[in-house]
């Protein structure tokens, strides 16, 4: 069971959204946002002053329109027809931590110039034959790309910035290798062995998720020292010893659920953490979830960043054996292709492996 008495802030993106900006409410969206990172890695992003709810909701619509089509057409768009990265999963195709996750899904990733489905990441996307789903996906892909470069300002601004220094960011994140998946999750069988999303961390940028109103589904993983989760079995083994609990992370009208990925923790040396969560849907309904990752660009050299290294605190040499360690930086489409080379069971390997 999650911990119900944990919750992540609620932070309206809304003052940077506005044609003349009010610099004191853009600054305290930005230290809300810089706290949120330093001690949540996750927390919920008000967008009503930027989407029509309507909006994600004729998205939702849509996507069980596709999961609930017969297996084989389905099956038309799979990632075999592909790159082996872009198209449909089927029912536990896809693998967290060893184990088989109880969703399916279609993920889309920023074209490419010159596809060759033959290479990695490098095929064409797939889309289902429904009317209006491309159409209105793609919408609003554009429109999370254009908040995906919004927040990083903002974060720019809680980490104090220079303005040069947040120029040199922005040029590598405006050509974002985005990714865009949507997710059907039927209810978790009682004698599955796994989850319905197994405990990860995002590996990117920034993730937008939009989910249906169904609760106790998605749960964060927040550090806590002293504290010990009741339910650990769903920690990847290298945080088996980790000292915190699981909260639900429940939908918030007008709100997506945004995340740091595992590129931020780099940029900030380690001052923002890149936070487990995992899905356990064991409600009677099928959910359905669509989560956007705003990414660097491909070619993105990603380092730590003197902002962030200027706000560490000094670490006293005789109590810390990582002193003065730095981050190494790695290029993002590298990362990206050691993390999905072998992305789902027939590779023997997961995507969050």
């Amino acid at each position: 069971m999650a911990h119900a008495l944990a919750s992540l802030p609620i932070i309206d993106i809304a003052p940077y959204l506005e044609a003349k900006r009010d610099l004191t409410k853009c600054r305290s969206t930005s230290d809300a946002l810089h706290n949120a990172c330093v001690e949540y890695g996750f927390f919920y992003l008000d967008i009503s002053q930027y989407i029509d709810p309507s909006e994600p909701e004729e998205l939702t619509r849509l996507a069980r329109e596709f999961f609930a089509l017969p297996q084989e057409e389905k099956n038309k768009i799979g990632l075999e027809n592909q790159d082996h990265a872009r198209g449909y999963q089927r029912l536990k195709q896809n693998v967290t931590n060893g184990k088989a996750d109880n969703h399916e899904g279609i993920d889309f990733y920023k074209p490419v110039e010159n596809p060759d489905k033959s290479k990695p990441l490098w095929g064409e996307n797939q889309w289902p034959d429904v009317p209006g789903f491309k159409h209105k996906y793609e919408r609003w892909i554009e429109k999370m790309k254009k908040l995906g470069l919004i927040v990083m300002e903002a974060m720019s601004v809680g980490l104090k910035m220079t303005m040069e220094e947040w120029m040199d960011l922005r040029a590598q994140v405006d050509d974002s290798f985005w990714v865009m998946r949507t997710i059907g999750y039927p209810p978790l069988p009682n004698d599955h062995d796994g989850f319905s999303c197994g405990a990860h961390k995002d590996y990117g940028c920034l993730t937008f998720l939009y989910a249906d109103p169904t609760r106790s589904a998605l749960q964060v993983y927040l550090r806590q020292s002293g504290v010990t989760a009741s339910d650990l079995d769903g920690l990847p083994a290298e945080h088996g010893t980790e000292e915190g609990i699981w909260i639900n992370a429940d939908p918030v009208p007008n709100c997506v659920v945004c995340n740091i990925g595992e590129m931020w923790e780099i940029w900030t040396n380690g001052l923002y953490k890149s936070t487990l969560h995992r899905v356990v849907h064991r409600g009677s309904n099928y959910r359905v979830s669509i989560p956007f990752f705003f990414e660097p660009n491909f070619t993105a050299n990603v380092a730590p960043l003197p902002a962030a290294l200027r706000l560490l605190p000094d670490q006293d040499k005789e109590s810390s054996s990582n002193v003065g360690q730095t981050y190494q930086s790695v290029v993002y489409g590298d990362f990206l292709l050691a993390k999905v080379g072998n992305n789902f069971a027939s590779g023997g390997k997961g995507k969050y492996d």
